[in-house]
């Protein structure tokens, strides 16, 4: 299969299930789910085609019932973290050398397995461990995660296509080369899609990849993993390393083979990550490359010509789906002086037909958060919410621990447009609500663009074209995904390429080739055809 030029045409994206009662597939999920929390499994560390089992052990509990524990995972050791480590280094060659239609056909693969077979074991697994409901579940461990597959794979395929210009006697290309070195991806808990995509975009491109899971999501990241080695990907090409991230990071940053960051999380980490790197840079034998996506405390800001139906529902979408535990969810909302009563009546009467409890009951829209840590975080600022002055708890508050960690959506208003609660990431179902003169529109904007460090998503309501584009304007560094008459959620791949600057990271938009792009190490080739053979050039010659 040497002679071919390959061609991978633009997919369309998965199309999402809608789990209808009697439905196939709702019949399907309710049986795996059964079938998972009926057994309790052991997760070991997989290196190189071996298992290792180290003793030092943690548990995989359900958020929504913490006493259910659906697996222990085996925690890696130093010695471990370098065995990851060589193995990955005597994969790399091989691995980078293969054809990269090959390498897309494992993913694509891949792709498959999960429209298939895989779809309800990580559709239930990301339920149960993660505590989302069966839609939030559906549009992000099946949809978005396969999309990654089948569009990464396009995209690689046109970063490829991108070719110099050949004069005469000149024959030039580009190699696009995987990076020298090896790439340490740091996955979250709350996206199944994030779990999967940055290990995989990586190797991919022909980088081999040590890959530290939250351990939150341990238990979804071991089906990932299982998903991987049955589409093909070779042993050493992507190992999964449970455990302390202190002590993996460790030695990933120590090692002079160090080549790329791929991450996910909290900005504080990403800081402390960088700062580690930065320490380390006379070790490595290249410059690596850091690629982040941190926090968000992403607003919705309406004008005075918004409709008031589409903003109430705008805000209880962005701010309370998967327990507003997404880097995108509406944490801050402006609403002008002259809506704020109706909007806040139609959020009220929304948000009491509101279910909270666990993602295996269909009928219930919130879910637990994902761990105590949270929790308690979360807790935290709603306990301040109602003591501290000029703050109006409006809806929710109400906090329950005794079986899972359930927070009810909760929503406030502020007088104080500076209150931390609208400045600082809350990471859970709490919307903070700054109600603004309506002639202070310009000013609000502004007020808004300097809140927060922030710069991920944002959503603007208006109906007012002059209005909007003003909004457009001022908040142009605001957020790196920003929407109009739209909740700041929810971006697709292929349609919204995801990410954003300020301390919401290095903005180098999953989903696209921009990312993919990162991985690579490109070479200019030049081949002369026709080689001079005599250094005179023709400005010496005698008149």
């Amino acid at each position: 299969m040497v002679n071919r030029i390959s061609s991978v045409e633009m997919p369309d994206n998965e199309p999402i299930l809608s789990y209808a009662p009697g439905s196939e597939e709702r019949d399907a999920l309710e049986k795996k789910l059964e079938e998972l929390q009926s057994k309790k499994i052991e997760i070991p560390i997989r290196i190189g085609g071996r298992r290792y089992r180290t003793g030092d052990t943690g548990k995989c509990v359900c958020p929504h019932d913490h006493s259910l524990v659906l697996g222990t995972y085996h925690k890696v050791t130093d010695e471990l973290v370098v065995k990851a480590i060589d193995t990955a280094l005597k994969a790399r060659e091989k691995w980078a050398d293969m054809p990269w239609e090959d390498r897309a056909a494992i993913f694509l693969r891949a792709a498959e397995l999960l429209s298939g077979p895989y779809r309800m074991t990580l559709n239930a697994a990301t339920m149960l461990c993660q505590s989302k409901n069966v839609y939030q579940a559906e549009i992000d461990a099946a949809c978005e995660l396969i999309d990654f597959f089948r569009f990464n794979v396009h995209y690689m395929s046109k970063i490829y296509e991108v070719q110099p210009k050949c004069a005469e006697d000149t024959v030039n290309s580009l190699e696009y080369r995987a990076l020298e070195g090896l790439v340490f991806a740091v996955t979250p808990f709350n996206f199944t899609s994030i779990i999967g995509n940055l290990p995989s975009s990586p190797a991919l491109m022909g980088n081999v990849v040590v890959w530290k899971p939250a351990t939150s999501a341990v238990y979804t990241a071991h089906f990932v993993n299982e998903l991987f080695r049955e589409a093909g990907v070779p042993d050493g090409v992507i190992t999964m390393l449970p455990g302390s991230g202190v002590r993996i990071s460790r030695h990933i940053f120590g090692s002079s083979h160090f080549a790329g960051l791929h991450f996910t999380g909290s900005s504080e980490t990403f800081d402390w990550m960088w700062k580690q790197i930065a320490k380390n840079l006379d070790t490595y034998r290249t410059y690596p490359r850091i690629v982040g996506e941190t926090g968000g405390k992403d607003f919705i800001f309406a004008h005075k010509s918004a409709g008031v139906d589409e903003l109430a529902t705008a805000m209880i979408r962005g701010a309370f789906e998967y327990q507003g535990q997404k880097c995108s969810a509406a944490s801050r909302a402006y609403v002008p002086e002259s809506l704020w009563s109706r909007v806040k009546k139609r959020l009220l009467r929304d948000l009491r037909t509101m279910q909270i409890g666990p993602p295996t009951d269909f009928s219930k829209f919130i879910n637990a958060v994902i761990d105590h840590a949270a929790y308690s975080n979360i807790k935290k600022y709603i306990d301040y919410a109602k003591r501290a002055k000029g703050t109006e708890v409006v809806f929710g508050g109400r906090c329950d621990d005794s079986k899972g960690w359930f927070i009810a959506p909760t929503v406030v208003e502020v007088k104080n447009p500076k209150s931390k609660l609208m400045e600082e990431e809350i990471f859970g179902p709490v919307l903070t609500v700054y109600v603004y003169d309506d002639k202070k529109y310009e000013e609000t904007l502004k007020l808004c663009d300097e809140t927060s460090p922030y710069g991920l998503t944002g959503a603007i309501f208006s109906k007012d074209r002059e209005a909007t584009i003003l909004a457009a304007n001022v908040l142009r560094n605001a957020a790196g995904n920003f929407y109009i008459n739209d909740k700041p959620t929810g971006a697709v791949v292929g349609q919204q390429p995801f990410g954003g600057a300020r301390r919401s990271g290095t903005n180098d938009k999953a989903g696209s080739m921009f990312n993919l792009v990162r991985w690579v190490s490109i070479r200019t080739v030049k081949e002369n055809l026709l080689p001079p053979k005599d250094y005179r050039y023709p400005f010496l010659e005698e008149e």
